[in-house]
């Protein structure tokens, strides 16, 4: 069963045939046996196919769903096995949203690799509501991601705080103004993440314990595409200290003093509650603590 899940994962995700059998070293026929297979002990039919395209049916949607969790729990077993019988070593799938991610993440993997170089570690960076997805269904290890989280199918563990300012460019009009209010920023463009981040989440916090709600917000899924906007003079931004340290000694950002700032937020570790852990994922996890 292990290996039609694995056959049929990889021709949807390939949406081909031929280029599956290439990537699993079968042949064409083979391929078509294992999902023939696998639609006969599902009892229905998985995919709907011609020479033109691919497409999961409805069964074959909430098969592959399952499947991807399935073979998840499969390799970990096999990880946990064999990880039981050697130092800490092999794949460590960690996911981070992306402030994390992006500006603190590569300094503790640089540290990682110098203590544990037998550890291949592999790095998913997405938004906050994604990385907990991932981990629910076993595709990471572990994850970091911004703010708390009320999950129970989650283990969760705030490790490290977060500061949180409103940044502007240095010929933005308010930075010449010595007194600045909440309110004074009601009109003002607001550059914010999207809806799923954790820092999006942070701002939407801030709007609330201040009662204002922007006239004018502009949207982007990324921090650096943000900072250069607000650097190009397209608006103001919330946005981690951790985030804007080069932009801030360089001058081309600059912060808002503001009663109620900085907005301090939680970093939390995110894993599937288990009497098992992989050494890796020990080791990992020692390292983020560190980070405090």
């Amino acid at each position: 069963m292990e290996q039609q899940l694995d056959v049929f994962v990889k021709v949807v995700e390939l949406k081909n045939f031929s280029l599956a059998a290439k990537e699993l070293h079968m042949t064409q026929p083979a391929v078509s046996q294992h999902i023939q297979m696998l639609e006969r002990d599902m009892g229905a039919k998985l995919l709907e196919r011609n020479n033109k395209f691919i497409r999961l049916t409805h069964t074959g949607d909430i098969v592959y769903y399952h499947a991807k969790e399935i073979l998840g729990l499969y390799s970990r077993m096999k990880d946990l096995v064999e990880d039981a019988m050697h130092e800490a070593r092999g794949k460590l799938l960690i996911g981070a949203s992306y402030t994390f991610g992006e500006y603190i993440l590569p300094h503790v993997i640089a540290r990682l690799r110098d203590a544990y170089p037998s550890i291949q570690p592999s790095i998913t960076i997405a938004n906050t509501q994604e990385i907990v997805h991932l981990v629910k269904s076993y595709q990471l290890d572990v994850g970091i991601i911004e703010g708390d989280l009320h999950e129970p199918k989650l283990h969760t563990e705030p490790f490290a705080k977060d500061e949180m300012l409103l940044f502007i460019s240095p010929k933005h009009p308010l930075s010449q103004k010595k007194n600045v209010s909440m309110r004074d920023l009601q009109d003002e463009t607001w550059i914010v993440r999207e809806i799923g981040s954790g820092t999006r989440e942070a701002a939407e916090k801030l709007f609330d314990a201040s009662q204002i709600r922007p006239g004018h917000m502009m949207e982007f899924g990324s921090n650096q595409v943000i900072k250069e906007s607000v650097e190009a003079g397209l608006g103001i931004t919330l946005l981690s200290k951790s985030a804007v340290r080069k932009e801030q000694k360089l001058g081309t950002l600059i912060a808002l003093q503001i009663d109620g700032l900085p907005l301090v937020r939680n970093f939390s570790i995110i894993t599937k509650p288990t009497k098992f852990q992989p050494r890796s994922v020990d080791v990992f996890l020692q390292l983020l603590r560190a980070e405090q």
